[in-house]
């Protein structure tokens, strides 16, 4: 039976460093949030970290702007942020109108203060083994596998996603590790092959978003499986790895919910208490 990588244990021990880290800084750190209009989503999310934050001894600065704000307007603002001296890190909400492109939106925020880690800059140091502000979620992941104590030098690590925000920059990280990295996505399945690769990892990482897409007996026995996919099926909150079945194999597993969730907030927060550190 697997043992549970629960992450509020280790987003505690993140949170007294992280303390440290703010304690030490001549500064209050300052994180300026952007939500466009009102999203419930949103704004719980917006509470999460807030509450993070003043307990972490940051600023938490909430910038509303009107749903009929424009990519252009939310560019405007954002330079201004990154001209603001106080303010070390910026993060916007999602989701954001249909008119505003992200991808595009997160190109203009100072990569000094980019705390998710998301632009081209920063994505550019992970190739490099030189990452500093790394997207949360990927990081969360990583922490995940680190807490195991597995050396993954020469491991096979499969990572099922191709995302920006968690499969294309967790791969590079288990690179600079020296970990053997296959990559799989929806090509993957559309010939077949997913069950091949995923059935030879030793080190499995799932970020698709489809409930039960891994199956339990495709787990390697004695694998460390991360499961970062959340979804709905009727009353119940459930990954994308069948976790019964594949718990029964591991030697490790994330819970779903209760594994990766816990930790991406306070990666944000480390990301802030980096940023500050680097402006300061």
């Amino acid at each position: 039976m697997a043992k549970l990588l629960e992450g509020k244990p280790l987003a505690e021990k993140i949170k007294e460093a992280i303390k440290l880290e703010v304690s030490s800084l001549k500064n209050k750190p300052v994180l300026a949030s952007i939500m466009i209009g009102e999203n419930a989503g949103a704004a719980s999310y917006v509470k999460s970290q807030s509450k993070a934050a003043e307990n972490l001894g940051i600023e938490y600065r909430l910038q509303n702007l009107p749903q009929e704000a424009t990519q252009d307007v939310l560019i405007d603002f954002i330079r201004k942020l990154n001209s603001d001296k106080s303010v070390n890190g910026i993060i916007i909400q999602m989701p954001l109108p249909p008119a505003i492109d992200y991808k595009k939106i997160s190109q203009f925020i100072s990569p000094d203060k980019d705390i998710e880690g998301m632009h081209p800059a920063n994505i550019g140091k992970i190739l490099f083994g030189k990452a500093n502000l790394v997207p949360c979620t990927a990081a969360s992941a990583l922490e995940l596998i680190t807490s195991t104590g597995i050396d993954l030098y020469g491991k096979e690590a499969v990572v099922v996603g191709h995302s920006e925000i968690v499969g294309k920059p967790l791969a590079l990280l288990l690179l600079d590790k020296f970990a053997t990295v296959t990559v799989c996505h929806i090509g993957t399945s559309k010939v077949n092959k997913l069950e091949e690769h995923v059935k030879r990892a030793e080190v499995l990482v799932v970020a698709v978003g489809k409930a039960g897409l891994i199956k339990g007996d495709w787990i390697k026995e004695g694998a460390l499986v991360i499961d970062v996919g959340i979804n709905r099926v009727g009353d119940k909150i459930v990954g994308d790895v069948e976790f019964e079945a594949a718990e029964k194999r591991a030697a490790f597993i994330t819970p779903v919910p209760g594994g990766v969730g816990p930790l991406t907030v306070t990666m944000l927060m480390r990301n802030l208490a980096a940023a500050a550190k680097a402006q300061q």
